[in-house]
């Protein structure tokens, strides 16, 4: 039988060593995400001058994004405070640390999901031209070698 003391040095370092990769994991994620939110939001409140009534479609839209992104990135500290958990009890890659990595995938996906549709949608509140603009800006922060 393995004392307690020895099995416990090796489960915290799993631990650090997993919310480590998770951590730099969604750095990683937000930083491209917020790079491309970025160059989006400056274009869309800078440079297309933007009607009234576009803008207020646009605030209504990024309103109701923000508040699903919210849900979803809880979704996902849930999942990786899960994942912590599953490796903690593991000890291994068992069935509760893939049903924690798939739970968190599926959060980071949905969210994927989310801001795709809600650049797509907010190009429907665009004219034509401005349209043009915003679908080069899309290009481009998308084309950027980011993940």
């Amino acid at each position: 039988m393995i004392p307690a003391g020895r099995l416990a040095l090796p489960a915290v370092v799993m631990t650090l060593v997993a919310a480590s990769v998770g951590g730099w994991l969604g750095v990683q994620y937000g930083l491209a995400h917020a790079q491309t939110g970025a160059n989006l939001n400056h274009l869309l409140h800078h440079e297309l001058q933007l009607t009234t009534d576009q803008r207020h479609q646009l605030a209504a839209m990024e309103s109701a994004y923000a508040a699903e992104r919210r849900t979803l990135d809880q979704e996902a500290r849930a999942a990786n405070r899960e994942l912590a958990s599953a490796i903690v009890s593991e000890h291994d890659y068992g069935p509760q640390t893939e049903q924690a990595i798939d739970r968190f995938s599926a959060a980071r996906k949905a969210l994927r999901i989310a801001t795709v549709k809600h650049v797509i949608a907010m190009r429907g509140v665009l004219t034509a031209q401005q349209a043009r603009q915003y679908d080069a800006a899309v290009r481009a922060a998308l084309s950027s070698g980011s993940p």
